[in-house]
């Protein structure tokens, strides 16, 4: 076995770990201070954070730890940290071309699900505002962002109307909080009911400070309710969210199924990883218990079966599901019984089985596939139409701010 006796292979192992905020490798933030080699394989890395209190230290610590480790010869690592100096986050601030750095708004989220669609109309936010209880009721920390800015319903299905929420002292928006979960939406900052007519610069702003100047606190679950296509909301939220899941909603007529396809192919396109389909309508199911499949039948797991995803639940039409979307609480909420608040706490067992969370359990970073390089030593993989972060400047946020309260 080889000893690794060169700082400049460790340093490019780092590379492979990202900032989940500021997604770029630790490396080309220069958050990489110091690595020591023992001869024995032992080796020591320093990593500058840029807060003594940075919520995401264990992250930090079990990825750097796991990359360098798999080099050969190494025995053991140990990872330490200091904390970036008012000069080195100045330059970093420079160099990231923004007025300030993040701390932390989405570190303490374990897992971010975006529940979508290729269509409008197959009861996605009703099955968004749903599956956040019943995931509540199995005692997670859930929050839902209503990111489907021009057709905003999440508010009216919690009964929030229009509530302007609070801000807190560190100029953070502070989410409602209706039945246990924390609600986002554009339709606490517009008058109820008015029409949201923005474009694309506009909806990254705002879809930005949504997960960057919210206080989301520790979450177990966030569920982000996307508009319906494939448009700016959907590739923004996949640039935002590198790590998140895709969760795509059908109906089991074939029409709806071709459409859902789309989705799933705009999520291959941006790297989202598709964690199963939902089928809604699943039938309609009367007070008596009598079943009609009146958009027919097998489109959820059809398309499951080509996108080699699991299909995660078949939920029923019912009068009291399309009752309780307008009447404030959610169905799982008033009645857990019903056949479609039994199939989507189906649902949310099967999320939870899928990505287990817990207080002694936390999340890794998302690790970045490491690249060859050329003999010339110029690093290959790394231009913009392959996946590589684009420059600072093309994704500095442009458009209005968010009003405040």
């Amino acid at each position: 076995m080889g000893l690794v006796t060169d700082a400049v292979e460790i340093r490019r192992a780092l590379e492979a770990v990202i900032d989940p905020e500021l997604r770029r490798s630790i490396v080309e933030l220069d958050m990489v201070r110091s690595i020591d080699i023992s001869p024995n394989g032992v080796i020591d890395v320093t990593v500058s954070l840029t807060t003594p209190g940075c919520p995401i230290k264990d992250h930090f610590q079990s990825s750097v730890a796991r990359a360098v480790s798999a080099l050969e010869g190494v025995t053991h690592v140990n990872v330490y940290f200091d904390v970036l100096s008012d000069s080195q986050k100045a330059a970093l601030q420079q160099k990231l071309g923004r007025g300030s750095l993040p701390a932390g708004a989405l570190a303490q989220v374990s897992n971010v699900l975006c529940i979508g669609s290729g269509k409008g109309g197959v009861g996605k936010s009703t099955l968004t505002a749903n599956l956040a209880a019943a995931l509540t009721a199995e005692g997670k920390r859930v929050g839902v962002l209503d990111a489907d800015v021009w057709g905003y319903s999440i508010p009216r299905m919690y009964g929030l109307g229009a509530t302007r929420p609070p801000v807190s002292a560190e100029r953070k928006i502070i989410p409602l909080d209706a039945h246990g979960v924390k609600v986002m939406s554009i339709g606490f900052f517009v008058e109820e009911d008015a029409a949201v007519v923005w474009r694309g610069p506009m909806l990254h702003k705002a879809l930005t400070q949504f997960l960057q100047d919210v206080d989301w606190g520790v979450l177990d679950y966030l569920l982000v309710d996307l508009p319906p296509g494939t448009g700016d909301v959907s590739m923004t939220l996949a640039q935002l969210l590198p790590q998140a899941q895709f969760v795509i909603v059908t109906t089991p007529q074939a029409t709806a199924q071709k459409v859902a396809r789309r989705s799933a192919h705009m999520a291959h396109k941006v790297d989202l990883e598709i964690g199963g389909v939902i089928e809604n309508m699943s039938g309609f199911t009367t007070p008596s218990g009598e079943r009609f499949a009146i958009f027919g039948e097998g489109g959820g797991q059809e398309l499951a079966d080509e996108l080699d995803v699991p299909l995660l639940g078949r939920v029923p039409l019912t009068m009291p599901l399309r009752e309780h979307a307008d009447s404030g609480v959610p169905l799982v909420v008033e009645d857990p019984d019903d056949p479609a608040s039994q199939a989507i706490r189906q649902v949310a067992r099967g999320l939870i089985a899928m990505a287990p969370v817990g207080a002694m359990a936390p999340v890794e970073l998302p690790l970045l596939p490491l690249v060859e390089v050329t003999p010339a030593g110029a690093t290959a993989g790394h231009s913009n139409g392959d996946g590589a972060p684009p420059p600072a400047d093309s994704r500095k946020p442009v458009g209005m701010s968010l009003p405040m309260a």
